[in-house]
């Protein structure tokens, strides 16, 4: 889930027997993008296939963002990686193929090779790490705004234009080396700040709405089925005022949020669950494959300029029923994930990760992680912020520029490690 005030895929482990029998230098394509311009910023001159060093397993990697550009860390050690410099206040998002991360740049989603990925050789894989680079490719846009992945596909939401652009993640690699992977395109009928997730047959959910308001969701056919070339409408639900965010419960439960509830699509139709509030926003969400129950914030003041809410809402897909449930601290939106097993979790701002059975709403734990924090007033400012990446919750601390590893699984800290830049944006890729 990506969210403004917003599953990476599987790797193959690699035994060394097998690395020793089958010891291939990484194929065309499988090094940083080529023809990379002057404008790739940073780090080693060239990090081509022939400088990638292979490895054991994959070596996952997680990417943040600061005031100065960007930094890659090792996931396992927090130990840093590269520094890549870039300009202005930059959103990042997973590509869907567990290497790239695209940066929301404003008038672009640019690419961002993260230097690591594993290539199947039939039962087993080949694991390859080299530096981390921003690449000279990037899709252009009009005020960048979503990137959902979903069903094998990765979608790009231009606020600006309303256009929406489906590209096949897996390809991405290869295409690097001429251009940019083959999208298929389709533009809302108005410009404004939405949301596209495409569906397993193909089909596209997209967003309903103008500069002066969303009003809910559309589903579209798939590529060719509506007229031409083009996607036709096949049902559309306008009972969703102000909708925003999205996630996925299960297999293919796709949920937006509303001011007044959250709106659910599975298997061709809508449903509504309602807030029990006359304006209850769950605007933002966080979904897993593992729960049919959606973890979402939940905001009661209208007119309030910032709400610090302290109740979370947990909605059952299943069944369309709602609780809420109390932290007795407050959170952002950032402080939503989902944990290995589908727990709810909750960061909050008294410094705790609050870890929460998605069925009942019992606190299982609250582990203290970072020190007690006050939301910023600016969604763009730092504030802790949660990346979850397999068992391990990665935790940014901005006013100790620190970051902390949790094992969800044992509830403690596993590693601590100072940063050099105070860090905003955290996403990572599984390599």
């Amino acid at each position: 889930m990506r969210t403004y005030p917003q599953a990476l895929p599987a790797v193959l482990a690699v035994s060394a027997l097998l690395l020793t029998a089958c010891g291939a230098a990484p194929g065309a394509g499988s090094g940083p993008s080529q023809g990379a311009g002057p404008d790739s910023a940073g780090t080693s001159a060239s990090a081509t296939a022939g400088q990638a060093k292979e490895g054991q397993a994959p070596t996952p990697r997680l990417v943040l963002t600061h005031d100065a550009g960007i930094t890659v860390l090792d996931a396992k050690t927090l130990k840093p990686v590269e520094e890549v410099p870039l300009e202005g206040f930059n959103r990042l998002s997973p590509a869907g193929d567990g290497r790239h991360v695209l940066v929301a740049t404003g008038d672009s989603f640019r690419v961002f090779d993260a230097g690591v990925w594993t290539e199947a050789h039939g039962d087993h894989g080949h694991s390859y790490a080299a530096a981390p680079r921003l690449t000279d490719r990037a899709f252009s846009a009009s005020k960048a705004g979503h990137v959902v992945n979903h069903a094998g596909k990765t979608v790009l939401f231009n606020d600006g234009s309303g256009k929406v652009e489906v590209f096949d993640p897996a390809a991405l690699t290869d295409a690097l080396k001429a251009g940019l992977p083959e999208t298929s395109t389709y533009t809302a009928p108005e410009a404004h700040h939405g949301v596209a997730i495409a569906l397993e047959d193909g089909k596209l959910l997209v967003t309903l709405g103008n500069e002066e308001g969303r009003t809910g969701l559309a589903l579209l056919s798939a590529p060719g089925n509506g007229g031409g070339q083009g996607r036709g409408e096949l049902l559309r639900n306008e009972e969703c005022p102000g909708v925003h965010g999205e996630a996925v419960a299960g297999h293919e439960t796709v949920v937006v949020g509303c001011e007044d509830g959250m709106l659910v699509y599975r298997d061709g139709a809508f449903t509504k669950v309602a807030s029990p509030d006359p304006y209850g926003r769950m605007g933002n969400q966080a979904g897993s494959h593992e729960s049919p129950v959606i973890l979402g914030d939940y905001k009661v003041d209208r007119d309030a300029g910032l709400e610090r809410p302290t109740r979370i809402s947990l909605v059952d897909t299943d069944t369309g029923t709602l609780q809420l449930v109390d932290l007795g601290a407050s959170y952002s939106f950032r402080s939503l994930g989902r944990g290995p097993g589908g727990e709810a979790l909750v960061l909050g701002t008294d410094g705790a990760l609050h870890v929460i059975d998605p069925t009942t709403g019992e606190e299982t734990a609250a582990i203290s992680v970072v020190g007690a924090w006050t939301e910023p007033d600016a969604w763009q400012d730092p504030r802790p912020t949660l990346f979850v990446q397999g068992s391990t919750a990665f935790i940014t601390e901005p006013a100790a520029s620190r970051i902390h590893a949790v094992d969800l699984k044992s509830g403690k800290i596993i590693k601590s490690a100072d940063l050099d830049h105070v860090p905003n944006e955290l996403t990572g890729v599984t390599g």
